[in-house]
């Protein structure tokens, strides 16, 4: 299923489901349908960006716990996980959007 987020502030942006619910349980939103107000928009990016931050010093801290050696996948040019940030940019740049211009991000509706 995909989820439509829209902004007066931003260009609407499509995610899977699977890959907007983390980035939705993370801010204690329902996938289905909600809405981060303007007021919240400010809240919403710094746990998005903190859990971005989390997310690449695990991977980092992992990477040199292997020896700083890449995967095979890597090595071969393959395209490996998309990452959390990676998913979650497109959204937080409509959060960031919508944060200056006062808007409301909804999705669902």
């Amino acid at each position: 299923m995909l989820v439509t987020f829209k902004s007066k502030a931003a260009a609407e942006v499509l995610m899977y489901s699977v890959h907007a619910k983390p980035i939705l349980d993370l801010l204690g939103k329902n996938v289905e349908r909600g809405v981060i107000t303007a007021e919240e928009t400010g809240d919403a990016i710094r746990r998005i960006e903190n859990e971005i931050d989390e997310r690449r010093q695990a991977q980092a801290a992992q990477h040199a716990d292997a020896g700083g050696h890449r995967d095979e996948q890597e090595e071969e040019g393959g395209r490996g996980d998309v990452s959390f940030g990676t998913r979650a940019y497109p959204f937080l740049e409509m959060l960031r959007a919508a944060h200056r211009d006062g808007e409301f991000v909804m999705w669902g509706v």
